[in-house]
């Protein structure tokens, strides 16, 4: 088994066992998108979305079949996912791009088209704080006047230190079942290494900067786990 297979069965493990709150995440985001197609002005009207750090899909396609887009773009850094993404999502009405590519590219990019529905689902907080201000001032650029990002991630309570965070889910990690002691002990590291999620009212205040109303659909039991709404003003 090569390292992108270990990775993979651990996630797998995570998102099984709901570890990371998988389920609630799933369920703001399809509450979140179909409050936002309701309230559009043209309900007819298709629409057209990116995935930044799509993964297999295992979570999101359920909700992919049934949305009314006209063009979905699939996009993550690593290249072997987006086959078992296109196999999860299978056969729909709507054409697919996938890409492999890096979303704070995507952002600063002058090329891209704009689109109406931006998703990120646990990618943003590996950006530091400064490529977090520059992918929210990339991204206003790229999504329509009546246009909605949803970002699900981690995120740190008002003043908490990164520090002091990753050393309460470290605490957290130590106590999910279903892994190995290795396991844990490689999530761990990762963590501690490439997350940098932001406080909650760090991004509530420079999102307004960028150009972005914001306002959270749910918040989870860890006080970690969040899902964010922003809109274009």
């Amino acid at each position: 088994m090569d390292l992108f297979e270990r990775q993979w069965a651990t996630y797998r493990i995570l998102v099984e066992h709901n570890l990371m709150e998988h389920c609630e995440i799933s369920e703001a985001t399809t509450a979140g998108i179909h409050q936002w197609l309701a309230q559009r002005e043209d309900q007819t009207q298709a629409v057209a979305m990116v995935d930044l750090g799509c993964g297999d899909l295992g979570q999101l396609a359920p909700l992919l079949r049934t949305l009314p887009l006209k063009k979905y773009v699939g996009l993550d850094l690593t290249q072997a996912v987006l086959p078992l993404a296109q196999r999860n999502l299978g056969s729909v009405p709507y054409p697919c791009v996938w890409e492999q590519g890096d979303l704070l590219n995507w952002a600063c990019s002058s090329q891209n088209n704009r689109v109406d529905l931006i998703h990120s689902s646990f990618a943003l907080h590996h950006l530091n704080q400064g490529q977090k201000l520059l992918f929210l001032e990339g991204a206003r650029k790229h999504i329509e006047p009546n246009g909605l990002f949803i970002w699900a991630d981690v995120f740190r309570p008002n003043q908490e230190s990164r520090l002091d965070y990753l050393r309460r889910y470290c605490q957290r990690i130590n106590q999910w079942p279903g892994l190995s002691q290795s396991q844990r002990h490689s999530i761990s590291q990762h963590i501690q290494t490439h997350d940098f999620p932001a406080n909650r009212d760090w991004l509530e205040q420079h999102a307004k900067t960028k150009g972005w109303s914001i306002r959270w659909a749910w918040i989870g039991q860890h006080n970690a786990e969040a899902v964010a709404l922003l809109q274009p003003v």
